[in-house]
């Protein structure tokens, strides 16, 4: 699928959705289209990355009970 994103050099393109991630990652895409309007990087709500991050918590688990 094609998504259309503002480039941070002022113009307009389309992209292949899987690439849209990275590109915002690199930092040159100012914002991009979704269904319910424009989304600003940066300001909107955006997914995180598909790593997870570690727990920074303490340990809550019973040691010797970790799941098979």
């Amino acid at each position: 699928m094609l998504v259309q994103v503002h480039w941070t050099n002022k113009r307009y393109d389309y992209v292949k959705d899987y690439m849209l991630e990275s590109l915002i990652e690199a930092g040159v895409v100012a914002r991009f289209l979704r269904s319910s309007g424009w989304v600003i990087v940066g300001v909107d709500p955006i997914r995180s990355s598909r790593v997870k991050k570690s727990y920074a918590g303490p340990e809550r688990r019973h040691p010797g009970s970790a799941a098979a």
